[in-house]
């Protein structure tokens, strides 16, 4: 008699700066490979965990969400449990469901979070340095809160595509235009930190650093506002800003 597979899903935390990103590799440690080793484990048997979409190396995710299938009959309390025993304390299980056998992590996301933290303090505290981009620098956030909400609509962003040109969670047949549902900028005055959410049906491969970056450079004054547009029209990953770095940036949430 063959075993009932179960399809269960789990929502992450984790603290990226000591992982080569989400994915599994050869060599070098992974969240995913990290994930599959422990539940590997505890199950005793492989398991092909699907995450929501890539992240970045040095990038940490609030609220990733993934699923695998397993015939395993634990519990989905007591797998929690013996997940976060097992797992090291940078990566978190926050929640275990089973879900319908035809849930997948990636293909039914429909929106995703993400927030971009900017610290403008002058000194950047061992607590949260590795959640933060350090910029103590002046920033005109007027400015970048005004080219912010000119991403918001649906664009080509090809100009913020990682210079790989590939797409990730999210593509939508293999082009680079993608609908943005808010984009904003954040102050929190007791922190010190501008914070640059955006929410969208799907990114491209270092999309949300390339914003950021580009953001940044408004805020500098080295850019308009207006620029935006011509940024986006342009299509062309040169008229961008740099690419921010991965230590600001969080996966916060992913709605199906």
């Amino acid at each position: 008699m063959s075993k009932v597979l179960r399809n269960l899903k789990l929502i992450i935390a984790y603290d990226g700066t000591d992982f080569l990103g989400w994915q599994r590799q050869r060599r070098g440690a992974t969240v995913q490979g990290t994930l599959e080793r422990a539940l590997a484990t505890i199950t005793g048997a492989s398991v092909d965990v699907q995450g929501s979409g890539r992240t970045d190396a040095g990038v940490h995710a609030a609220g990733q969400v993934a699923n695998f299938k397993t015939s395993c009959p634990i519990p989905t309390a007591n797998l929690l449990k013996a997940l976060n025993n097992l797992l090291p304390p940078t990566v978190r299980i926050r929640g275990v469901s089973e879900v319908p056998d035809s849930f997948h992590a990636r293909h039914n996301a429909r929106a995703k979070t993400y927030r971009y933290r900017i610290l403008q303090a002058p000194v950047a505290l061992p607590f949260i340095n590795r959640f933060v981009y350090h910029y103590p620098y002046p920033l005109d956030r007027r400015n970048m809160a005004e080219a912010a909400k000119l991403f918001e609509g649906e664009h080509d962003f090809t100009s913020f595509a990682g210079s790989e040109g590939h797409a990730v969670a999210g593509a939508r047949g293999g082009d680079n235009v993608r609908r943005i549902f808010s984009s904003k900028i954040l102050w929190r005055p007791k922190l010190d930190l501008i914070v640059y959410e955006v929410r969208g049906n799907g990114f491209l491969h270092h999309m949300v650093r390339n914003l950021a970056g580009t953001l940044i450079e408004v805020g500098r004054g080295k850019l308009g506002p207006r620029d935006m547009l011509r940024i986006l029209e342009a299509r062309s990953r040169s008229e961008a800003g740099p690419t921010a770095p991965p230590s600001g940036l969080c996966l916060v949430r992913v709605e199906y």
